[in-house]
Formats: C-alpha cells, sequence, structure tokens
C-alpha cells in the first residue's frame, strides 16, 4: 500500500497565509522607515554636504532650516519626509559614490579654481552625475592615490587624526638619502612649531639610494616635501602610493574607477589601518 506523502494532510490555506504575513510585514516595514528619525547632522554628512562635525557649526551658525524653520540646536532629529535646507538649498540624499583616481601631476585637489588652473574634478567629470569631493589633499605636482566621494561621513572618518590612517608615499630625491638623515626622519624633525616624524623609512632600491619610501600616519600639511627639506633635500618626485588600504595598482595615471563593495565595506568598518 502506498504511503501517504508527508505533505498531505497540510492545511492547503497555510502558503496564502504565508503570502499575506510577508505582505504585511512589507507594508510595516515601509511605514517604519517613514517615521524613522535621524540626526539632522547626520543627514546633512550622508547627502554629501560636509562632515557632521561641520555641519554642527553650520547649524549652530543658522544656515540650516527644516520644513521652512531655521534649526539652530545641536542634537536635532528630523524624518526622511521632512524638507531640509542649507543656504536655502534643498537637501537631499544622493547614491553614495566612490571614486578611486591615480592622480597625475600638474592637477590641485579641489572641486574648483578660481584661477582657471587643472582640478582633479576634470579626470572625473563623466564619472557620475552625484557631486563628488576629494578626500584630503594632494599637491599640485604630486600624484598617486586619491580617493573622491559624497559620503561625508565616512570622509571624515578617513580624515579624523586619531584614526591614523596609513599613507606610503615614493619619495623621488635630488641625492642619496644618508643612513643617519633616515633615521632622524623616524625619530622626528623640528620645522618651525611642529613636528615631523615618518613611521618608516626604506630605501626602495639599494642600487640607487635617492629613491625611498615613507610611510606615515600623521596628516600634516606638505610633511613629506617639508621633513626632507629641513634635512637639505629636495623632492624631485612624489608618489602616493597607499592610503587607508586603496592603492593604484593596475590603474594607468589620470585614470579612475569604482571601489568595489569589499573595498568599501572594509573603508566603513575601519579595517584597513
Amino acid at each position: 500500500m502506498k504511503k501517504p506523502s508527508r505533505y498531505t494532510n497540510k492545511p492547503t490555506s497555510e502558503p496564502r497565509k504565508s503570502k499575506e504575513k510577508k505582505a504585511t510585514n512589507k507594508h510595516q516595514k515601509q511605514e517604519t522607515s517613514k517615521t524613522e528619525t535621524i540626526r539632522l547632522n547626520r543627514y546633512l554628512a550622508n547627502a554629501g554636504i560636509c562632515s557632521r562635525r561641520q555641519a554642527d557649526e553650520y547649524i549652530q551658525a543658522g544656515l540650516v532650516s527644516v520644513n521652512g524653520k531655521t534649526v539652530t540646536e545641536l542634537g536635532t532629529k528630523i524624518k526622511p519626509t521632512d524638507e531640509v535646507r542649507f543656504n536655502n538649498q534643498i537637501v537631499r540624499i544622493e547614491k553614495k559614490v566612490y571614486i578611486l583616481l591615480n592622480k597625475p601631476k600638474d592637477y590641485i585637489t579641489t572641486t574648483s579654481d578660481e584661477r582657471g588652473r587643472k582640478t582633479v574634478m576634470q579626470l572625473i567629470r563623466n564619472a557620475c552625475k552625484e557631486k563628488v569631493f576629494p578626500v584630503g589633499r594632494l599637491d599640485r605636482n604630486t600624484t598617486g592615490v586619491l580617493l573622491l566621494t559624497n559620503d561625508g561621513e565616512l570622509a571624515a572618518k578617513l580624515l579624523h587624526p586619531r584614526n591614523k590612517k596609513k599613507k606610503i608615499y615614493h619619495v623621488f630625491l635630488d641625492k642619496n638619502l644618508k643612513k643617519p638623515d633616515m633615521e632622524k626622519l623616524v625619530e622626528g624633525i623640528q620645522d618651525g612649531n611642529d613636528i615631523l616624524k615618518a613611521d618608516v623609512v626604506s630605501y626602495v632600491d639599494n642600487a640607487d639610494k635617492s629613491q625611498v619610501g615613507v610611510e606615515i600616519h600623521s596628516g600634516q600639511n606638505r610633511i613629506i616635501r617639508r621633513m626632507f627639506e629641513a634635512l637639505g633635500y629636495k623632492v624631485i618626485k612624489l608618489d602616493r602610493v597607499y592610503f587607508a588600504g586603496l592603492t593604484k595598482k593596475g590603474l594607468p595615471r589620470g585614470h579612475w574607477r569604482y571601489l568595489t563593495p569589499t573595498e568599501v565595506n572594509m573603508l566603513k568598518m575601519g579595517a584597513y589601518e
């Protein structure tokens, strides 16, 4: 005798209930998303306007309004349906874009320039419709890894001194670097009111000691050029080869690419130095 299927006695109405339950859950999630609140400074950062810290300054300065009313109180929360304006311009959260550029020489790291000089924005003009900005700066004559994004929160995280993100530079000098001077770079050099210090310094090629690799975590302005100038060396060429886990491997000079989802997640998690 044929055994009955173990599904024979299952109520036929159950699949329908399951579908109804899923539909209800989906509806509830949609309703929840409409009522969830977010801090105003975070909303501005997520929109790519600025960092959270800068957003607090703008809020206190009376430059931000919600539903037509100026907001100056820090910690204010808003709903996704609220109308937010910055400098009287409506602020909308755009899709987040992350672009890695191998910056060439003679381009400045700004979104625009009053003097008409070439900017890195010209190199990525067709990359996206969203308004992105460079994360940090590279001198006009410095080449290499540069991240551009509209994710203000991530940018602030990568640039904040306490996070100490690693940067590695390939430095070309006008003469061979002496061993004692190499040690001074790691110990720290006084330059005005600043102490300039490298974490690691090594020769790129023992046959050519005018080329060195320098690893730093500092965000001091022009630190590489300044530390070598303080010791009597001139930097002929400076190339950033590593920034917070990102490299320019396989990316020709002047070209760009989107970060992979894995790279974005690693940056957000702070998994890289």
